[in-house]
This record gives structure tokens, C-alpha cells and sequence, in this order.
């Protein structure tokens, strides 16, 4: 089977609506924003997770939802967190990228 190759951020879709998301090789986990979490219909609350950043410990709240990139669908959770002021409102972390078996090239 081939592999299929993205970049460091990607068109994908999350419920049927395309956003743009980094491709975060050192998160372990999935992240959206609060605000499109609740725009998508995102939930119910599936659980909360504890994480240590460079902020310190926070615990965040855990939500399920079907994601495509590259054609490819994944059932993934996502942790949700305030991303108001980062660039990218979806972060893709390693555990879904493992799963889902992309080849990842630093120049896209």
C-alpha cells in the first residue's frame, strides 16, 4: 500500500467543513479551537485530559469527530483549547498521524 505524503499544514475537512491545519509532529494529541469545535456540532464531552506545556499543567476537555485529509477519513478526538490567537485553529498531533500511516515532507 502507499503511503500518502502531506505537509507541515494541510487542507482537511472536519464534519464536511475544510480548514487549514498544522501538522504538529511534536503534539501528541489532536487540538481545535473552542469556538469552530462548537461551529462543527463537535461533541458530546467524551472525557478531559491533563497537559503539561510550556505554561505549565492545564486539563482540557476531549471531543470525538470525523476528519478526512487527503481523502483519507479518520475517527479522531480533539482536545479543545482557546487557538483565538494562533495561526492554525486545528492542530493534527502524532497519535492520528501514526494511525493513519502519512508520510510527512517538511517542504509542502
Amino acid at each position: 500500500m502507499e503511503r500518502k505524503i502531506i505537509g507541515l499544514s494541510e487542507k482537511i475537512k472536519i464534519n464536511g467543513k475544510e480548514v487549514l491545519a498544522k501538522v504538529d509532529t511534536g503534539a501528541e494529541r489532536n487540538s481545535i479551537d473552542i469556538r469552530l469545535a462548537a461551529e462543527l456540532n463537535l461533541g458530546p464531552v467524551i472525557g478531559v485530559k491533563k497537559y503539561i506545556n510550556a505554561h505549565g499543567h492545564t486539563s482540557r476537555a476531549l471531543v470525538k469527530g470525523h476528519l478526512v485529509i487527503k481523502g483519507k477519513r479518520i475517527h479522531a478526538s480533539f482536545n479543545l483549547f482557546d487557538r483565538k490567537t494562533m495561526k492554525y485553529k486545528v492542530l493534527i498531533g502524532k497519535k492520528t498521524l501514526k494511525q493513519s500511516g502519512f508520510l510527512i515532507d517538511a517542504r509542502k
